[in-house]
Parts: structure tokens; sequence; C-alpha cells
């Protein structure tokens, strides 16, 4: 357990590196693997850990390699569709489960983050498919929590395809566009760090703004 830690680490601080050994080894079958990662961590509620944020700026960085057979203009609309698909089949399955999936305790669905996805619904709203696009573990529940409660799914579609949108091309074209700086590109390890920070920085600042609240209730 402890070695598949610490080599799912190592692809997510080194994303760079291993997205150009796919790209080596299987060609334009990367963009298959792409939109499979991408479709797991927007559409499956037990993936919530995948490294959709640094997976996005890594790719957009190799697009813009030369010699490289991928594309940004096919990486876009095929990870955009990727998230809108995942997205679907979340949104689907909470419907599916309903209002059960609070009263029963799911070995395979963590109900830490499926409180804290429903906290941060009612805080935000149908907003919240558009800001936790950019919040790793929420964008996963998110979905998942709109089908289980009253949101309609035409409401739902119209905040996912806006989510969607700004999140794939936003990372993409950033590491596409600044990704190759010798700056960026030597410290990668470094920016994949600080990607990981900003994204969970809503839910450090949240956490630290409820801690009076907590002591109070202990």
């Amino acid at each position: 357990m402890l070695e598949l830690l610490k080599n799912f680490l190592d692809i997510i601080l080194h994303i760079d590196i291993h997205l150009q050994q796919w790209v080596t080894e299987y060609q334009t079958w990367t963009y298959l693997i792409l939109f499979i990662i991408i479709f797991m961590e927007t559409g499956l509620v037990v993936t919530p850990f995948l490294p959709g944020d640094s997976l996005l700026f890594a790719a957009g960085m190799v697009c813009a390699m030369a010699g490289h057979p991928l594309s940004i203009l096919i990486l876009i609309p095929l990870l955009i569709f990727a998230a809108f698909t995942g997205d679907n089949t979340n949104y689907f399955f909470g419907k599916l489960l309903g209002q059960k999936v609070y009263e029963k305790n799911y070995r395979l669905i963590r109900r830490e983050y499926l409180d804290k996805t429903h906290a941060f619904y009612e805080k935000h709203g149908g907003k919240t498919l558009i800001i936790a696009r950019f919040m790793p573990i929420i964008r996963t529940f998110a979905p998942f929590v709109a089908g289980v409660g009253t949101m309609s799914y035409f409401r739902f579609i119209s905040f996912s395809i806006v989510g969607n949108v700004i999140w794939v091309v936003s990372f993409s074209l950033a590491g596409f566009f600044f990704g190759n700086i010798p700056l960026v590109k030597n410290n990668f390890t470094i920016v994949i760090l600080g990607i990981i920070f900003i994204s969970l920085l809503p839910m450090i600042i949240a956490f630290v703004k409820n801690l009076p609240d907590r002591k109070k209730a202990t």
C-alpha cells in the first residue's frame, strides 16, 4: 500500500515526465488515456484523488512541444467532453441513489466529502458546479450531490458546461503558453505543488473560518 501511494505521488509530482513517456509509447492513444482520467475524476465518486488540474496543465505543455503528436485543438474539446460526460454520469448516479445516500453509510462513498459538498451547495447554490471545478474532491462530488438534490437536469447542464469549458480551457492553455518557459519547466514539481495548493486554498480557508465554531461545539 505504501509503495502504491509512493508511485501515485511520483506520478502527480512528475506528471510532465510521465505524460511525455505515455506520448512516446502510445502516441495518439494518449488522448484516450487523458479522456479516461478526466472522465473518472469527474464521473466516479470513488476516484476524487486523480490529478485533474495538474494533468490539464501538463497536457497543454506537451501539446506545445515540437515533435509531439498531441494537438491543443483536439485536446481541449476532447477533455471538455470527457468532463461533461463524467458530470452526467455522476449526476445520474446521484439521481439513482437519491436521498438514501445520506441515510446509509456506503463504504465506497466518503461521507465526509459528501457532507462538505452538500454544505458548499447550501452556501453557493448552482454556482457550486462552476466554482467546484477548481477545487479537488469537491468537483468530483458536486455533480453527484446535484443529482441527489432537487436541481433540474437543464439547470445542471447549464452550469456544468460553463464550468467544464472554463476549467479545461484555462488549465490547458496555461500549460500550452507557460509550461515550456525555462523557469516553469525547470521547476515543474514546485509549479504542480503550487497548483495543488491554490486549488485547495478555498477548502483551507473554509476550515480555518469554521475552527471557532468547532471549538464551541466541543
